[in-house]
């Protein structure tokens, strides 16, 4: 459970936007959208090879 002490003088805004950080950092969404349909785990694999490879080459464009 995520828990957000709202400070003195701290405005509602701000206590909100720690909270959706937090949030962000735990990985829920990211968790619940995989799980929303099964991916082999070869195929996990294999996405994860061409994007690795789509960073690289943008790094090696960005070094030139």
């Amino acid at each position: 459970m995520i828990v957000v002490n709202v400070k003195e003088n701290e405005s509602i805004e701000k206590a909100l936007k720690r909270f959706k950080k937090k949030f962000d950092r735990t990985g829920a969404i990211r968790e619940l959208r995989s799980r929303q349909h099964f991916e082999k785990p070869s195929v996990k694999r294999r996405t994860e090879v061409i994007k690795a490879s789509y960073k690289q080459r943008l790094r090696d464009e960005e070094g030139k």
